[in-house]
């Protein structure tokens, strides 16, 4: 980027105020207001952001023109997720049907282990015996299952659902494909709106945002697919039933530091112990995601993420359920970069405020008031 003249000009920190706050108010109520068709348009856009830097990198290297760079980095990149859905859809589908088929004789199984306590409740329950709450709760757990499959079913057949998935397939090739053919104009043209007078300010800001979201993305994503295929392996290996699920799971859960990793240590202890009811065994499993846990701390992330990029994990989980309320799955999308840019500009109007005379004026006076009464107790 090209350094812009200086300009002593500053404006008020009301102005500043004002077209943030109606800049984030915009911005809230155009995600709100097309919330319905953004995200092939979100998904796209993230997909580039993902893949600019390689064709970036290519076209240095080569002589051939970005668009077709671009072509091949996509095709690339659709052929292998392609390949990676093929390869877990079977036996991932076939334990989640196994799941489905035995989840009511995991109930009965949880019932007779709470049978001894059952008797505790009855006091709290004096119109109804133990045998009827234990019938009430199955009919309720089993219309739970049955309503929410009919759901899910009802979803997955609705016209309107097949013609988003449809989009959705044909439109985030596309736009990312232009994003990233695009991405050189777009960065110039970012560049050219930023306001003269804080020029070094917000692109020193910029590049910031930028480094921790990258990183974040690239690098947790890497030590998501890493721990993902780990687990799925080790469990499967183990015998753990669900095992190549759970793993799986608690991968795709690894996008927030520790989470999926607590997630998964407490199921895989649950089903072992259902499916065995031995001790050792359930030591076994834990100690799977207690060496996955390590190998993630000590050689995954320090290889892929490298130095903190100071996104801490409540931080993204905040986000990501702030998000999934506001504005669903898009919400959750567009949560990361939204707690990468917050986080950025806090710890900004945290040294600003440092530099204020606000913050040193009050420290001044009181080294001022400890130097006066030291002088004084020196006197004496």
């Amino acid at each position: 980027m090209a350094k812009a003249p200086q300009n002593n000009y500053r404006l008020p920190w009301e102005a500043h105020v004002i077209f943030w706050t109606l800049s984030t108010l915009a911005f809230a109520g155009l995600v709100w207001l097309f919330s319905d068709i953004l995200m092939p348009f979100v998904l796209g856009i993230v997909i580039a952001y993902l893949l600019a830097p390689t064709v970036n990198f290519l076209e240095k290297k080569t002589n051939l023109p970005r668009w077709s760079l671009c072509a091949l980095i996509l095709a690339l990149f659709i052929l292998v997720f392609t390949a990676i859905i093929v390869l877990i859809a079977p036996p991932l589908y076939q334990q989640i049907s196994v799941f489905a088929d035995n989840a009511p004789a995991y109930f009965d199984h949880l019932m007779n282990i709470a049978s001894p306590y059952m008797t505790q409740l009855e006091s709290y329950f004096e119109s109804a015996d133990q045998q009827s709450l234990q019938d009430t709760l199955k009919d309720s757990f089993s219309t739970i299952l049955s309503t929410g499959s009919g759901m899910l079913g009802k979803a997955l057949t609705a016209g309107q659902a097949l013609l988003s998935t449809i989009s959705l397939l044909v439109l985030t090739p596309l736009v990312a494909f232009f994003m990233m053919n695009e991405w050189p104009r777009i960065q110039k043209w970012i560049d050219d709106l930023i306001p003269k007078h804080a020029y070094e300010t917000v692109t020193s800001l910029l590049k910031d945002i930028d480094s921790k979201l990258s990183g974040f993305i690239r690098g947790q994503l890497l030590v998501a697919v890493v721990l993902g295929i780990s687990y799925a392996v080790a469990l499967s290996l183990a015998g753990l039933q669900y095992g190549f699920l759970v793993g799986l799971v608690a991968g795709a859960l690894s996008i927030i530091p520790l989470f999926g990793s607590t997630v998964g240590l407490l199921t895989s202890v649950i089903i072992a112990w259902f499916q065995s009811g031995e001790i050792s065994y359930v030591g076994i499993i834990a100690a799977i995601f207690i060496a996955g846990q390590l190998l993630e701390g000590n050689v995954i992330t320090p290889k892929l993420l490298g130095k903190s990029v100071g996104l801490h994990p409540l931080w993204i989980l905040f986000a990501l359920m702030a998000g999934g309320s506001l504005f669903g799955i898009l919400g959750m999308l567009l949560a990361v970069p939204v707690a990468a840019t917050v986080g950025v500009l806090a710890h900004f109007g945290i040294r600003q405020y440092k530099k204020s005379a606000f913050y040193t004026q009050a420290h001044k006076k009181n080294n001022k008031k400890k130097t006066q009464k030291s002088n004084k107790k020196a006197s004496i």
